[in-house]
């Protein structure tokens, strides 16, 4: 039977599994819940088990078992010379309040005009069992290991963690401590979206992500304005200063060295982009009826909110709010703030550059101290003109039987550490879609587009295998 055969077939039993899986409320986030988020990774790897990973293991995280688990399954190739994959996704979900905004119980999942609704159904654990799905139909195309069981076309390993939904504290660290059992040639990631369910596209990027603070101090306690105003720093006036210089008349950030490292957007992703169906008028209106549309100069809103780095100003305080005038110098000004990276910066480098600029701009008689909470999230990128992305597009191409455009992410994830401790390329293969509202009320996914997920994940490991000797050139 055919891979698209084998899943048509098998679509029932697929999909009455996930429900079952969502039923489990996996909220990493949330102690109250870190039982059903180990309840979780039991029933996945179980699951794999029966789907005829000989492997299947559920892997502690954190000093001492802190931490919540991962996932672990391995199916060799019967080549065993063949192209070794990881696929990465995560079994934690989202928390689900408010609760009165949901229409059906969050962890109840029900089928409805074609979509499967319940928290996690999109993100991740639908495009996770996929991949199940998917193996499945690949070794039942009649390849046999040694031993006469059936065996996919490349060796496949799954890595799905349980705490990416509260931030992978552990991740980079099971990274490392587990590498030998994780190496691989390639990584493929299903954690993202595709454009539209008519227009598939293919994720090659996602930006990382740096938050600071700045706290200025001036006077040991509020003044009296027509005592002291004019004639002492004021610390609103000199934050005022720093934020309003972040960025120069074209919208580039004026922090040192920003640019220094940052891969410019290729001809090629540029035409992909131009040629997605974007209404930018509606997308203001989505973005909470925004008047404009505004940032870098000679870049377009996709261009800028996939590709080009960002500085952004999230709040600021000091000085009186309340009802009512009282004049006076602050003693004290804050603000927070965050900086969405692309490829090749580094959260340290921006970190660094931040402090820079505030002790250069600061201003004499103004204390000013800029925290950096962890060591933020690197950007992660996958050249399109590689031969795994190739590979990939060509899986989906054939998966959908239409042309597959480009995109990249705004948003940040654990993508970076796996490639760079792994050293292996990323590859995007998702079918999920902005509409699903993932991480909102009433998360939902398109059943067939899961299908269609499981189709191109088979076709994939066939192109590998045909590819192979690109992917392991590295060995």
């Amino acid at each position: 039977m055919d891979v698209r055969g084998y899943i048509g077939e098998n679509a029932a039993g697929f999909f009455g599994a996930l429900s079952e899986w969502l039923a489990i409320p996996s909220i990493s986030a949330d102690p109250g819940h870190h039982d059903d988020v180990r309840r979780s990774a039991e029933w996945l790897a179980g699951h794999l088990r029966q789907s005829g990973f000989p492997v299947a293991e559920t892997w502690e995280t954190g000093a001492g078992g802190a931490g919540l688990p991962a996932v672990f399954a391995h199916w060799p190739a019967a080549d065993p010379s063949a192209p070794v994959v990881l696929v990465y996704g995560h079994h934690d979900v989202q928390p689900v309040e408010p609760l009165d905004e949901w229409e059906s119980p969050p962890f109840e999942p029900v089928q409805r005009d074609g979509q499967l609704l319940g928290r996690g159904a999109s993100d991740d654990k639908g495009q996770v069992l996929f991949h199940a799905l998917a193996a499945r139909a690949s070794a039942a195309s009649g390849r046999r290991d040694p031993g006469g069981q059936a065996a996919p076309p490349v060796t496949l390993k799954l890595l799905i963690e349980g705490e990416e939904e509260s931030g992978s504290t552990n991740f980079a660290a099971l990274l490392e401590s587990r590498r030998d059992r994780l190496g691989c040639d390639v990584i493929v990631i299903s954690d993202t979206t595709m454009w539209a369910a008519d227009v598939p596209s293919m994720c090659t990027g996602m930006r990382g992500l740096v938050e600071a603070q700045i706290d200025l101090r001036g006077p040991e306690r509020d003044l009296h304005s027509g005592s002291f105003g004019g004639a002492v720093p004021n610390p609103l006036h000199a934050l005022a200063d720093l934020l309003a210089g972040l960025h120069d008349r074209d919208g580039r950030v004026t922090l040192p060295g920003f640019y220094d490292k940052v891969i410019p957007v290729s001809a090629t992703e540029r035409e992909m982009f131009a040629r997605l169906p974007f209404d930018e008028q509606a997308w203001l209106d989505d973005a909470g009826h925004s008047r404009a549309a505004t940032g870098e100069a000679g870049f377009s809103t996709l261009e800028r909110i996939w590709a080009r780095p960002t500085a952004e100003v999230n709040g600021m305080w000091g000085g009186h709010t309340g009802p009512g005038g009282k004049t006076i110098i602050p003693g004290q000004a804050h603000a927070k703030l965050s900086f969405r990276l692309v490829a090749n910066q580094e959260p340290a480098d921006v970190a660094a550059a931040l402090r820079d600029y505030v002790a250069q701009r600061t201003p004499p008689g103004i204390e000013a101290v800029v925290t950096v909470p962890g060591s933020g999230v690197r950007p992660s990128f996958s050249p399109v003109d590689s031969a795994a992305v190739l590979a990939a597009r060509r899986a989906m191409e054939r998966a959908f039987g239409s042309e597959v455009l480009f995109t990249r992410e705004g948003g940040s994830g654990p993508e970076a550490d796996l490639a760079a401790i792994l050293g292996a390329p990323l590859v995007f293969l998702a079918v999920g879609l902005d509409s699903d509202r993932i991480h909102a009320p009433n998360e939902k996914v398109e059943m067939s587009l899961l299908l269609k997920g499981a189709e191109a994940a088979a076709y994939l490991w066939d192109e590998f295998a045909a590819t192979a000797g690109d992917l392991t050139a590295a060995r």
